[in-house]
């Protein structure tokens, strides 16, 4: 399978937790998983194989059902190309400093 980019924004919501500390636990899922990924204000975004990268995201949003949330608004971007992958440093390269 070809890699792909998947940008994952976790909005939860709790009546009692907070919700950057909730945002922490699924950004530690990632981290732990392996996979390439920048944390950017608004979302992360991982690379590799789609199948993957989803089961991270499924992974992601447990914890943070598991970290205390009432509930959670999940939004996936994906790019991926029909006959080669795509590398977050391709888009990203030229602004780097």
């Amino acid at each position: 399978m070809e890699t792909i980019n998947l940008g994952l924004q976790i909005i939860p919501k709790s009546k009692t937790q907070e919700s950057y500390d909730l945002v922490e636990k699924a950004i530690e899922v990632i981290q732990e998983s392996g996979v390439k990924y920048e944390v950017t204000p608004f979302e992360t975004v991982m690379e590799g194989p789609q199948e993957k990268l989803m089961e991270v995201a499924l992974y992601a949003q447990q914890a943070v059902f598991n970290g205390g949330a009432d509930e959670v608004l999940i939004f996936y971007r994906i790019h991926a190309r029909k006959d080669s992958g795509v590398s977050m440093e391709e888009k990203t390269e030229k602004y780097r400093v």
